[in-house]
């Protein structure tokens, strides 16, 4: 295998698909879309971006059915926002998100709210979660200030992962670890407003986590990847690709 710039460490977990029958794998992932999906932890539901209702790619998932005891948005945009407020309202779960995402909310009548921002941990009892700075930029969808965007990285008892959010390949993700060593990476790999897949790849072998769960990529026609091509840059480089479908789970 021909490393990738930046690797170098030798990557402590197997791939997902390569758990052996004493591995049993913990933690669900629930695919909602673009960069909308769910984990269960300890018979909790995090939500993550919800964007759903007008997610061309996402026809088969209803977003009056999707469950959340946690909402967590990593900033602004619509396509990362959309849902948030109808799905709070109805399941009365708490936001997590910037501190000024936090007021937008409230100005708009959520009054269930946990805002965070970079370098900030929040222990919610099941599980552990701190922001971490992301590279890319943030607006309301009515055009106010979005404050800056974060990415997650969630610690518990069945398993931890990282999400990037929308930013770009960083140095800084090499800061994650030393939180938490993820069991699973979900990053952006459209390219062009996020991470393509190649850069993806790089950001793995910097968090030191082979498994990836794709997010943010054909949605729009300025995002479509080949998917082939993606999955094997990433089994070429030692590391596994997963693009469910969305309204499809992927248990780790």
């Amino acid at each position: 295998m021909n490393p990738l710039p930046g690797a170098c460490r030798t990557l402590a977990k197997p791939p997902a698909s390569q758990l052996s029958a004493g591995e049993m794998p913990v933690m669900r992932f629930s695919y909602y879309g673009h960069s909308c999906f769910g984990a269960s932890i300890a018979g909790k539901h995090l939500l993550f971006d919800p964007f759903v209702t007008t997610n061309p790619l996402a026809s088969k998932v209803v977003a009056e059915t999707i469950p959340a005891d946690l909402i967590l948005v990593s900033h602004g945009h619509e396509d990362h926002i959309l849902d948030c407020e109808a799905i709070a309202v109805r399941t009365g779960a708490t936001v997590v998100c910037n501190y000024e995402i936090h007021l937008w909310l409230k100005a708009r009548g959520l009054s269930q709210l946990r805002p965070v921002n970079t370098g900030g941990t929040i222990d919610i009892g099941y599980c552990a979660i701190k922001a971490f700075v992301a590279h890319h930029s943030s607006s309301m969808p009515d055009g106010s200030y979005g404050g800056h965007p974060l990415g997650f990285a969630c610690r518990s008892t069945e398993g931890s992962f990282y999400y990037s959010g929308d930013s770009s390949l960083t140095m800084d993700m090499q800061l994650v670890p030393s939180f938490v060593p993820p069991d699973v990476l979900l990053l952006p790999i459209g390219d062009v407003f996020t991470m393509g897949y190649e850069d993806a790849a790089r950001a793995a072998r910097l968090l030191n986590c082979r498994t990836v769960i794709g997010l943010h990529y054909d949605t729009f026609p300025s995002i479509r990847i080949d998917k082939e091509a993606a999955t094997a840059h990433f089994k070429k480089n030692g590391l596994e690709l997963l693009l469910p479908e969305p309204g499809t789970a992927i248990d780790i």
